[in-house]
């Protein structure tokens, strides 16, 4: 049978890494709740695995802010503290509105129809409310950016910002509207039109602008 050349090449992962994704999404989800003990040989056998990997990774979520381990006794889950809402944001805003900066020189045509086509795919879902689908959306978005900017050491400090915003995502302090659309939309424009000035002030309210709505709410339900 014809075999498809054009396809993404699948990326090995050792057991650990493949242990560490599969805990931190539950984590992130609530699969495993906020304050739950996690019993190494369990979570072993469901991931069929070894303890090691589990114990491997255990240690980087702890070093990650989501385990806590109390040797000799045991290890859970972190609580969902809401409000660091307003400690975790600043620094991302800061690193995605370097990113969007630092992508200009690298922009193409081709770079700014994904961004497009990608913010007509998280207005649909924002519109159908549809709010898990448009976070996945919005992080593509975002990352499309970041991987423009073609820097590693962003990246890597984003990709752990961005877990714990998930996270709090599934815990209700992030909130996404339509303004996210429209700013979409700017970034996009600046980026085009290569002003690196603006573009980093727009990217940076795009994400400030969640702690405030979440303070908002919070006030509304007080």
């Amino acid at each position: 049978m014809p075999i498809p050349t054009n396809h993404e090449q699948p990326i090995r992962k050792t057991a650990k890494e493949n242990a560490f994704s599969q805990l931190q999404k539950w984590i992130i989800d609530g699969t495993l709740q906020p304050g739950e003990k996690l019993n190494d040989v369990e979570l072993a056998e469901a991931l069929g695995v070894s303890r090691t990997p589990i114990r491997e990774s255990l240690q980087l979520l702890e070093v990650r802010g989501f385990v806590q381990m109390f040797p000799g006794k045991a290890t859970q889950v972190t609580e969902v503290d809401r409000e660091t809402i307003s400690d975790l944001l600043p620094p991302l805003a800061a690193l995605q509105a370097l990113s969007a900066e630092l992508s200009i020189p690298n922009l193409t045509d081709n770079v700014i129809k994904k961004l497009r086509d990608t913010n007509k795919r998280f207005a649909r879902a924002v519109e159908k409310e549809d709010y898990f689908q448009a976070l996945k959306i919005d992080e593509k978005f975002h990352q499309i950016i970041v991987d423009t900017a073609e820097n590693p050491y962003i990246s890597s400090m984003l990709v752990s910002l961005q877990a714990h915003v998930r996270r709090l995502f599934f815990h209700n302090s992030i909130i996404l509207t339509s303004q996210s659309i429209t700013e979409h939309e700017q970034i996009i424009d600046l980026m085009s039109a290569r002003d690196g000035e603006q573009v980093t002030k727009v990217m940076r309210e795009n994400w400030l602008r969640a702690i405030e709505e979440f303070h908002s709410v919070k006030r509304v339900n007080s």
